[in-house]
């Protein structure tokens, strides 16, 4: 129990001890309130002030018992007290309010339930993103390495209700389960999906088999990194440049080259052009290498002159600088519809 824990207790403890006075001397002595209650706090203050009026031996006793009880409650209370201000929970308190509250205003983030190493890859790519997300994590070593790293945390248990509605799972856009076992991710995406019907929960799988029960329980995606890293180390053998060429085109660490989705959003001037009158590839050099579509289908090496629609996503692959370049043309309804305007004319005029 933290310190700040024990101190509530020893008040309420406080508190029960100095009713009980109150109602034994009343019993006992037959005294009025507050004759009982004056006795009672100057009893267990240890005072030693003078007794409201002569103790029968049955109130000696019932003093005596009192005095005991109140000296280890105050030294307990005292304790507590000291351990907060001497160990800094005071500031602690007041940190952990401001991060309840951070918490409290995240909109469209992502839930990270879990912070082993999985857990802390995923942390640091959205970090990188950078995109909100708040961690669950219920280990008081971990729950160390995430104040270290800075993350928005929140200590409990992800399996719980309680928990994942204080993680905002209501408001949340994602879910992401990737604690040690199998049949926790499975409670935890059962408890995750009966929270919130329309939330996209990636699940991990461990155990041969596990996949198909956590879709069962609601899972919208499950990844097994043991097959993945199993297929990778073949193909690292296989198809070594084709590897190499992945991991520099997805690895954050790499800034000559990097693969990137965007989303074309509804509001876009950009709905209706092709890839050739968008003038994507001329205004940034970017490369598109997919499109997925808004039905869920995905085309590969798009045509020049494939059409562009609401809510596709563009798979392209270039300079870091050129994505960001490319994401701010996209976003810009404004700005998109200068581009077209630029582009149309000399392909006019061709």
């Amino acid at each position: 129990m933290d310190p700040v824990r024990h101190l509530k207790v020893s008040i309420i403890v406080l508190g029960l001890l100095i009713s009980l006075g109150t109602f034994g001397y009343m019993g006992i002595e037959g005294w009025n309130f507050l004759d009982s209650l004056y006795m009672t706090v100057i009893t267990l203050a240890t005072v030693g002030f003078q007794e409201v009026n002569a103790l029968s031996d049955p109130g000696k006793v019932f003093t005596m018992l009192l005095i005991v009880l109140g000296v280890s409650v105050l030294g307990y209370i005292v304790g507590s007290l000291a351990q907060i201000m001497f160990e800094g929970q005071i500031q602690r308190i007041v940190g952990r309010k401001k991060v309840e509250k951070k918490i409290e205003a995240l909109r469209d983030h992502y839930i990270v339930c879990g912070f082993g190493r999985m857990g802390g890859l995923i942390c640091k790519e959205f970090s990188a993103k950078p995109l909100p997300f708040v961690v669950v994590e219920k280990n008081t070593e971990v729950i160390e390495k995430l104040e270290e790293e800075g993350y928005l945390y929140l200590r409990g248990d992800a399996t719980d209700d309680e928990t994942l509605l204080k993680a905002g799972i209501k408001r949340a856009k994602g879910l992401i389960s990737v604690v040690a076992s199998d049949t926790e991710n499975v409670y935890i995406t059962l408890t995750a999906r009966g929270l919130n019907l329309d939330l996209f929960i990636l699940a991990r799988s461990g155990d041969e088999g596990s996949d198909i029960k956590l879709k069962r329980a609601g899972a919208s995606k499950v990844v097994s990194p043991y097959l993945i890293g199993g297929n990778r180390m073949a193909q690292a053998i296989l198809r070594p440049n084709v590897v190499d060429f992945i991991e520099i085109a997805t690895g954050r660490e790499h800034l000559e080259l990097q693969m990137e989705e965007i989303i074309i959003p509804a509001d876009s001037g950009f709905i209706g052009e092709n890839l050739v009158s968008s003038g994507f590839r001329k205004e940034t050099g970017v490369m598109i290498v997919g499109i997925k579509k808004s039905n869920g289908s995905m085309v590969f090496n798009p045509e020049p002159h494939s059409t562009l629609s609401e809510r596709d996503t563009l798979i392209v692959l270039g300079q870091p600088a050129a994505i960001t370049k490319l994401e701010y043309i996209i976003q810009c309804s404004s700005c998109a519809a200068d581009m077209i305007k630029r582009h149309k004319k000399p392909l006019n005029e061709s």
